[in-house]
């Protein structure tokens, strides 16, 4: 991997120091700058769980991904920079409370002097990494979050009391989510295939644009706006997440 070529795409110069502040940093930063987005799927562009297809799909390309990429090459990229990063499955919980598959999900562990929880592939969620151990509510810019034991030693993770997943501790390789990974690009009851969407965090809020509908929260309160035509959904996907497409998913 080229770390250098990684890290420029992030905005940041090498860590001296595999620590937590560099976590932190290292996930804001990554958050900040690659796009939560399925345009894969609705490009016709094939899903490769490999770190040398990602590498070039979001650095060298500046794309976006789901999941699957985006944790599995930042646990690739931690690992080059001394972290003891891996993989784990993960379960999201439904809108009814029930839970998903196993490896409907992949976040990235991190074990410093204590467990840590990062994730930059789950859309809207902690901005910060999470500690796996704390017992008590953790504030972050995007709320409040709690981390519960859940049964067979699972981890639940909360955001402002909703669960949102429970994390299995056993470690997983990345080609291990690739039959998860294939039935979330082409099923018909995957949401992942029901539409394109591409979304990253703002300043005090959010920009999400979902087919022709470009979606900003601020402070709470949205403002959707209805693009007309191709070369104005090329444009904001070029001056909102600095994507260049050559034509619509």
């Amino acid at each position: 991997m080229d770390v250098a070529a990684y890290l420029d795409r992030l905005g940041l110069d090498r860590p001296a120091t595999a620590d937590v502040a560099a976590l932190r940093t290292l996930q804001d930063r990554h958050l900040a700058a690659v796009p939560f987005e399925n345009l894969s799927i609705h490009l016709g562009e094939p899903i490769v769980l490999d770190t040398e297809a990602l590498f070039d799909k979001i650095v060298l390309r500046r794309r976006g991904g789901f999941c699957y990429e985006l944790n599995g090459l930042f646990a690739a990229l931690l690992q080059e920079l001394g972290f003891d990063a891996g993989l784990r499955s993960a379960k999201v919980f439904r809108p009814d409370g029930t839970l998903g598959p196993p490896f409907d999900h992949a976040v990235v562990h991190v074990e410093l002097e204590e467990p840590w929880l990062a994730d930059v592939g789950f859309g809207k969620f902690s901005r910060f990494p999470l500690r796996l151990a704390a017992t008590e509510a953790q504030a972050d810019p995007e709320g409040e979050f709690l981390v519960l034991d859940a049964p067979h030693g699972d981890v639940d993770v909360l955001l402002d009391g909703a669960p949102q997943y429970r994390i299995e501790r056993r470690p997983r390789a990345l080609d291990e989510f690739v039959p998860t990974a294939f039935w979330q690009s082409t099923s018909p009851e995957s949401h992942f295939t029901r539409g394109p969407t591409c979304s990253l965090p703002a300043k005090h809020g959010r920009v999400t644009l979902a087919g022709d509908k470009l979606i900003v929260t601020t402070h709470g309160g949205r403002e959707e706006t209805r693009l007309s035509g191709d070369l104005e959904i090329l444009d904001a996907y070029r001056k909102e997440f600095g994507i260049e497409l050559d034509r619509v998913p």
